[in-house]
């Protein structure tokens, strides 16, 4: 049985879904000035690695940023069935445990370049060619590992499957605009694609389509913002009609609950 949610938890889910989206393109923004990301994943050590150190302090609190203003969405995503009044509902349910592991493991491929990736940059600009070498080994190794295996291969697919299950949820229950429900199936579907460019981290000649991550993901973090307002706007919709008082009671009953 559906519970009506609380205008607490409503306006913090709601709140949260908002602004983690858009701090994280402020910060994702501030990345793509400072270290030309996302392409420069794409680069062998021998770029990445100096164009790191070359950033300095300033650049590692960028990634820091970057990583906790994602990290905020595993609040709200643990808190929508609650907002939604539909804790019962076992799509969502197992969508949640999804969703909040796609943030653990996305803040894994994040805070990789907060406390591995700048010891990893100071040895190979100190270090000669022998160093150089290993630590460019080390460097793809990890970035493999901790970045296209772990934060974009399953981080991304495990985010995708809870925006597409929570936008099935609003098409089929109305809880929500239903355009939102279409608008997150369409742009999940889109930023599934950029798992080719992944994929060809590890299977040279996968086929990639190029602008997959740019519109997939920015159309993916507006549909989070979109849900955020939607939530904290639409409280008439969560809210149930008020309970008839009995006749004879309607004063006494009104002055308990002051």
């Amino acid at each position: 049985m559906n519970t009506s949610p609380t205008t607490r938890t409503r306006i913090v889910t709601g709140g949260l879904f908002a602004f983690s989206a858009l701090a994280f393109a402020a910060a994702a923004t501030a990345l793509s000035v400072m270290f030309d990301w996302p392409d420069v994943l794409r680069e062998p050590a021998e770029v990445v690695l100096p164009a790191f150190a070359a950033g300095g302090p300033a650049l590692v609190w960028a990634w820091f940023a970057a990583a906790w203003t994602y990290g905020l969405l595993a609040i709200p995503i643990l808190l929508l069935p609650a907002a939604l009044g539909l804790q019962g509902n076992p799509v969502l349910r197992v969508a949640t445990y999804a969703g909040a592991a796609s943030v653990l493991l996305s803040l894994i491929g994040f805070l990789r370049w907060v406390f591995v990736v700048p010891a990893l940059a100071s040895t190979y600009a100190a270090g000669d060619g022998q160093t150089r070498a290993a630590v460019a080994a080390a460097w793809t190794a990890q970035h493999q590992f901790g970045g296209a295996l772990l934060g974009e291969h399953l981080g991304q697919l495990l985010v995708i499957g809870w925006s597409a299950a929570v936008s099935i949820v609003i098409l089929r229950s109305g809880i929500l605009p239903r355009w939102i429900g279409a608008v997150g199936v369409v742009t999940s579907s889109i930023y599934l694609l950029n798992q080719g460019d992944i994929l060809a981290t590890a299977v040279p000649g996968f086929p990639v389509w190029d602008l997959a991550d740019l519109i997939g993901s920015t159309g993916w973090g507006l549909w989070i913002a979109i849900l955020g307002v939607s939530i904290l706007t639409k409280r008439s919709k969560f809210a149930g009609p008020a309970p008839a008082a009995k006749s004879g009671h309607i004063h006494s009953a009104h002055h308990g609950m002051a």
